[in-house]
């Protein structure tokens, strides 16, 4: 981690006076950085630092508050270092404010759909953002079907079955938006009331759902939330289990059958 620290301080022309790791770091290596000059950074070394540069920098055209990125080359990710001295628990009506900044994003390409500009991954497990024509293609050949030969037999009979089913339980052509990708709480920097930044995105052009589906993970958003944003579509149960199956299922192959009942209660609640 030190050779991390250095290289993030030399691509900024500094010396190094200090760093210690920050939480999380599960899948990338992620440190505060201080300078020699008295700053502090954030540097990351993950899948693909370039990437994810790209996607800050998204993100932060909607108006949604990001770090800035400092500098960035193959092995590292150099951020602006925000305040997270908060509780979501209590930021989840500013959190509705930025995702409404968030899904204003829009394809770039006149016939682009749905999908992203490239893949990226989540340490070992890529994930595939070929560009689309309909959302339940989408969400079945990129984000469940890349899955079935990393799962146990059963399991991936069972994710067949659900695929088939897709085009019945999710609309064929919802506007396309901007999406964080990967919006659980740890990835949401909060201070006093306000939402700091989102970190750790992985970006890509979908279903305005995704987003409102995936902080109830493994967090609890208030009736509110889902207010701010319009309320919640008729059948949105059986859609925001579909979402969140992805996330249990990359969770199962980075870390094992822990997870397991987790994918087993999203597949029921999707009606599989």
């Amino acid at each position: 981690m030190t050779r991390l620290a250095r290289h993030g301080a030399a691509l900024l022309g500094a010396g190094l006076w200090n760093w210690h790791p920050l939480p999380g770091g599960d899948v990338a290596q992620v440190l505060l950085v201080y300078l020699n000059d008295g700053r502090r950074v954030v540097v990351k070394h993950g899948p693909d630092p370039v990437a994810e540069a790209a996607m800050l920098r998204a993100l932060g055209q909607t108006g949604a508050p990001v770090p800035d990125v400092l500098a960035v080359d193959e092995d590292a990710l150099v951020l602006q270092y925000l305040p997270a001295d908060g509780r979501l628990s209590r930021c989840w009506d500013d959190l509705a404010r930025v995702l409404s900044r968030v899904r204003s994003g829009r394809p770039d390409r006149d016939n682009a759909r749905y999908g992203w500009s490239a893949d990226y991954a989540f340490g070992s497990v890529t994930v595939r953002n070929d560009w689309t024509a309909t959302w339940p293609d989408f969400w079945a050949r990129q984000r469940i079907g890349v899955h079935l030969a990393h799962v146990p037999i059963d399991l991936a009979h069972q994710l067949e079955n659900l695929m088939r089913r897709l085009p019945d339980l999710l609309p064929a052509t919802p506007a396309p938006c901007l999406l964080h990708g990967d919006l659980w709480g740890g990835n949401v920097l909060v201070s006093g009331q306000h939402v700091t930044g989102l970190i750790d995105p992985c970006c890509y052009y979908g279903h305005a759902e995704v987003d409102l589906a995936t902080p109830g993970v493994f967090s609890q958003p208030p009736a509110g939330f889902y207010a701010r944003h319009g309320g919640l579509e008729r059948g949105y149960e059986v859609r925001f289990a579909i979402y969140r199956l992805w996330t249990a299922l990359v969770h199962l192959r980075l870390f094992g059958e822990t997870y397991r009942p987790m994918v087993a209660q999203y597949l029921n609640d999707a009606g599989m």
